[in-house]
């Protein structure tokens, strides 16, 4: 697909930063008409032809609506300028040699900059000192022709329109190409946040049934320790896949207690309830712990994971302590085992192997919910998992 900067000429009629610059262009071009019109107003009578400084007037400001309503393509854009240079060199028929050779401005006044911005807004820079030289080249025409004189202020003119071109071309290119790579990036984390979650997902649903097979096969030996080596393959293959950030969209397993829909609350006490077991102790609040049902449900299953962590690595008999408590400000969920600990550096070692327990069912869960995963443990001494949530 190309972008905006490859496509110079396109219709410009999304939001975002080029839109507000075709705005202030828009902006720029009536409120210049307008003090265009002011001054010949004023100088009414001084004309040779005082009508057709009105004919002009209103071609300006005829174009002038038709501008903000047309951004158009490339044939708008030269008609853009030409209007722009007949109204400039109407001047020769209006004004008297008198007024151009005292310096007196053209009819257009600022107004012929609009063209120089559209132009530089739809091209860049360059396009846009194109469009000044042909506005100024006709200006310069004009004064040469009718004043025979070439004033400083005829040469600041022209400096001011190319500056015009530059910058506003320079600049809006800029803006432009910084709201693309935002937007690129935002694109980037959603499908990274989403990568992430599907992960989760697998390693909750998948992985674990898998490690389980793989692990039991080996123990009983024979045709079984066959399917647990199929088993465990196929476990790496999937945290290769999951590693290599080419997972596709499936549906992510349900929460016991959960609702059918995202929307209104649920207490967080009613998901946890389920994971209670004679090697697991829960400890709650006495009253209900009331949280959006999408974050309880999340919260939930990061506790779900870490008992699940617990499970797969821990030897059998290993005691759990779930302990939930409300401040009011935010939420805390402790998941505290009398297991051998977690060596250091081991963590580390399993994200880069594609184990993603911790990394993403835990901390990946409620660090997506604005939340923080503290670990305290140490070989022999067993692991504590502080999972804390902000209302």
């Amino acid at each position: 697909m190309s972008t905006p900067a490859a496509r110079p000429w396109a219709r410009r009629t999304g939001p975002g930063v080029e839109a507000v610059l075709w705005r202030a262009t828009a902006v720029f071009r009536a409120v210049s008409c307008a003090y265009a019109g002011a001054l010949i107003a004023n100088g009414y009578g001084e004309y040779r032809y005082p009508l057709g400084g009105l004919a002009v007037f209103a071609v300006m400001a005829a174009w002038t609506v038709v501008a903000a309503r047309v951004r158009g393509g490339r044939l708008f854009g030269v008609a853009d300028v030409a209007v722009a240079v007949a109204c400039l060199l109407a001047t020769g028929l209006v004004e008297t040699r008198e007024h151009l050779a005292d310096g007196r401005p053209n009819l257009t006044v600022s107004w012929v900059a609009a063209p120089v911005m559209a132009w530089a807004l739809r091209g860049g820079a360059r396009r846009g000192v194109a469009a000044a030289l042909a506005v100024a080249v006709p200006d310069v025409a004009l004064r040469a022709l009718y004043a025979e004189v070439f004033s400083q202020t005829t040469f600041n003119g022209v400096v001011l329109l190319l500056m015009v071109g530059v910058i506003v071309g320079y600049l809006g290119r800029l803006a432009i190409d910084a709201e693309l790579r935002m937007a690129r990036a935002v694109a980037l984390e959603t499908a990274t946040r989403e990568r992430e979650r599907l992960a989760r997902d697998l390693h909750d649903s998948v992985l674990q049934v898998l490690a389980l097979v793989r692990r039991r096969g080996g123990e009983l030996g024979g045709e079984a320790a066959e399917l647990g080596r199929l088993a465990g393959e196929q476990e790496a293959a999937l945290r290769a896949l999951i590693s290599a950030e080419v997972l596709a969209v499936v549906p992510g397993p349900r929460l016991p207690g959960s609702g059918d829909d995202d929307g209104g609350t649920a207490d967080l006490r009613a998901l946890l309830r389920p994971y209670a077991s004679a090697s697991v102790q829960l400890a709650t609040p006495a009253t209900p712990v009331v949280l959006a049902r999408a974050v309880a449900r999340e919260l939930a299953a990061a506790v779900g994971a870490a008992l699940d962590n617990v499970a797969a690595h821990c030897p059998p008999g290993t005691r759990v302590w779930v302990l939930l408590e409300d401040d009011g400000a935010a939420v805390t969920v402790s998941v505290r085992d009398d297991g051998p600990g977690i060596a250091p550096g081991r963590l580390v070692e399993a994200e880069r192997a594609g184990r993603l327990g911790l990394a993403q069912s835990v901390r990946g869960r409620v660090r997506d919910l604005g939340g923080t995963v503290e670990i305290v443990s140490a070989p022999g001494q067993g692991t504590e998992l502080e999972l804390t949530v902000p209302r």
